[in-house]
């Protein structure tokens, strides 16, 4: 009896023993599961200025090639329904960094390059978010929020600017390439500025002996169609008025290269730990000076020119990641402030050499617009090892970065308006957003499910100095996108009912008051 008792509790020792070390492994495997993400991924915002959606291979186009562009997209998740918050750069540009609608900043509007900061330094941001979870956080390229306070003195630190809301680097340009001031500006400080010679900027009035593009055409090797015809820079007349910095002016034709190397540099110095880099990039904004070596890379003049410039910054971008051994722990995220615009106040026979190649795609509209090719934008997200490519018809919105990226590193902070879909963005799943509220120089209109609403506004529909509809009419519009996405078909007399749901569910985000509408600015 003994003999057996022993032998019992010998195989029932046996048997913890066996299920002690069971639970180990097994808790080993979850906690794989759980820590997936506890060595944090490095995060990268590729921020194209004007592309359109049906710009790059991967989104149709035939006329144009965007090999590496393609091979990120292709390689990640593609969404056909992606959408930039506005119809103009500045506001998608908030709204991308603090996951806010811009339209309840009244700020938030294309602004010259004397324009305060519009952010405030006590609001959150993506970068600060980040920053709180040991990111090092940087910008190269294209800012256009604003610097300053007010009365900007570009011959000391400029403040607050980008290093106040959230930024630990930043190299920037303080607002687009087709306005002053034209230098470079490097965490708050513009970069080779001679002390002895000082910027001075004005967007009211001339400084007296300074030539300009309207009364010095002979100086131009880029004239001007609409709206560029002050202070002339390597050639090129700007939006607004500036004397001195001469040593420190950027050379337009070099700006993508300089960008570039600086976007290297930073992956290369913070490789070793979590970052977050913001790469904003100019092209295809006006002007469009492609360097020597991609002149003519398109057949389709500068502006195509520009993208295929734009496409082999990238690659050349995605190799320095690879060769730093960081592809596979970098989020990519690619996607484009607003839609396109051909002619968009310069000569540069964007228009003329044009022919096949269809910039929106199907869809109705441009930059400034309402209308789909507005704000819808192309959009993936691109992780090697972590996402599977494919194609998602799911809605998202810039806006619903902060919110999913928060979720991604752990963060509690979140926004209203921005929605938490980072299952979403990594391929885990295919819901997204219902609705959301989209803008275009101050007038609003509705996306919800298949649908879309744009309500009446007075005002032109057409803006003809670039030949882009505006989405203005006196009346409602309603169009089924899955049926009708080029907007030919407006339903709202045919579907009332519809119409009326549309419009409930729009003020319940927008509020009932009208708001007024700003004059559109074409720059």
């Amino acid at each position: 009896m003994e003999y057996i008792l022993l032998k019992f509790s010998r195989i029932v020792f046996g048997f913890l023993i066996l299920l002690v070390v069971s639970c180990k492994n097994d808790s080993k495997v979850k906690n794989v599961e759980i820590t997936e993400f506890d060595t944090k991924p490095n995060i990268v915002i590729i921020y194209a200025d004007d592309l359109g959606y049906g710009e790059l291979g991967a989104y149709g186009a035939t006329e144009i090639k965007t090999p590496n562009i393609d091979m990120l997209a292709n390689g990640g998740l593609r969404f056909t329904n992606g959408y930039a918050s506005s119809a103009t750069c500045t506001p998608s540009r908030y709204a991308l960094l603090t996951g806010i609608y811009p339209w309840r900043n009244k700020r938030a509007k294309i602004l010259p390059g004397t324009a305060p900061l519009i952010i405030d330094t006590a609001q959150n941001t993506i970068p600060k978010m980040l920053k709180k979870q040991g990111y090092h956080t940087g910008i190269v390229g294209k800012w256009h929020l604003g610097l300053g306070s007010g009365d900007v003195n570009w011959n000391k630190r400029i403040a607050p600017g980008p290093n106040e809301v959230g930024f630990d680097y930043s190299h920037i340009l303080a607002a687009t390439q087709d306005r002053v001031p034209t230098v470079y500006i490097e965490d708050g400080r513009v970069v080779n500025l001679d002390p002895n010679d000082p910027i001075q900027v004005s967007y009211e009035k001339n400084f007296e002996g300074e030539p300009t593009g309207l009364e010095n055409p002979e100086m131009l090797k880029m004239k001007w169609h609409h709206g560029h015809n002050n202070s002339i820079v390597n050639g090129i007349p700007r939006i607004g008025f500036m004397k001195g910095g001469e040593a420190a002016k950027w050379v337009d034709e070099d700006m993508a290269d300089y960008f570039l190397a600086d976007a290297q540099n930073y992956v290369k110095e913070h490789k070793d730990n979590p970052f977050f880099l913001y790469y904003a990039m100019q092209q295809p904004h006006v002007p469009r000076t492609p360097n020597k070596r991609f002149v003519g890379s398109s057949g389709m003049g500068p502006r195509g020119d520009v993208i295929v410039e734009a496409d082999w910054m990238i690659g050349e971008f995605i190799k320095t990641l690879e060769k730093e051994g960081i592809l596979e722990n970098t989020l990519i995220i690619f996607s484009s402030d607003n839609g396109p615009v051909i002619n968009d106040g310069y000569y540069d026979e964007a228009v003329e050499k044009l022919g096949n190649h269809k910039p929106a795609g199907q869809l109705r509209g441009g930059k400034y617009s309402l209308f789909e090719a507005g704000t819808k934008v192309p959009f993936f997200t691109y992780w090697k090892g972590h996402i599977e490519p494919a194609v998602s018809d799911a809605m998202v919105s810039q806006l619903d970065l902060f919110s999913s990226l928060a979720s991604l590193v752990n963060s509690k902070d979140r926004t209203n308006d921005s929605q938490e879909l980072i299952d979403l963005f990594l391929g885990k799943t295919d819901n997204g957003r219902d609705e959301m509220v989209i803008e275009a120089a101050s007038r609003t209109a509705f996306r919800q499910g298949d649908w879309a609403m744009i309500p009446p506004y007075k005002g032109p529909a057409v803006a003809k100095q670039v030949n882009i509809e505006l989405g203005n009419a006196k009346d409602y519009q309603l169009y089924n996108l899955k049926e009708d996405i080029s907007q030919q078909n407006n339903l709202a007399g045919n579907n009332p009912e519809k119409l009326q749901e549309m419009i409930s569910a729009f003020e319940a985000i927008r509020g009932t008051k009208k708001e007024k509408v700003q004059q559109l600015e074409l720059k």
